[in-house]
């Protein structure tokens, strides 16, 4: 296995653990990130969870370069999309920005490995 190949598994392993903690505990997982009294709906962090799962699978299996820009791309549009919301919606800044924060570092470790073939 390549460095990138690694790289990209270990980054794809890390966001698939916080995707089953997301879907299993989403209360105390977001309690414990953003020591808000604020928590999105339970639903909506299980889906974010659910895709994290589901990205982090897929690119331990196909680590392939096409595959690896396509979940960096999907990192960093959640990330921008969480940006937004921290905006558009100060009630949920402090969930937004630790989802946004986290997006970004794993959509930029993600494309680090694209070289991946």
């Amino acid at each position: 296995m390549s460095g990138r190949a690694a790289a990209a598994r270990s980054v794809a392993a890390v966001n698939a653990l916080t995707g089953l903690a997301l879907i299993a505990r989403p209360e105390q997982v977001v309690e414990a990130v953003t020591h808000g009294p604020r928590i999105p709906a339970k639903n909506v962090v299980r889906f974010l969870g659910a895709r994290l799962v589901v990205q982090g699978v897929l690119l331990t299996v196909l680590p392939r370069r096409r595959v690896v820009s396509a979940c960096a791309a999907v990192d960093l549009t959640h990330a921008a999309s969480m940006y937004a919301l921290c905006a558009a919606r100060p009630r949920y800044r402090r969930a937004a920005l630790a989802s946004a924060l986290t997006a970004t570092a794993s959509g930029v470790l993600t494309a680090a490995a694209r070289g991946v073939q």
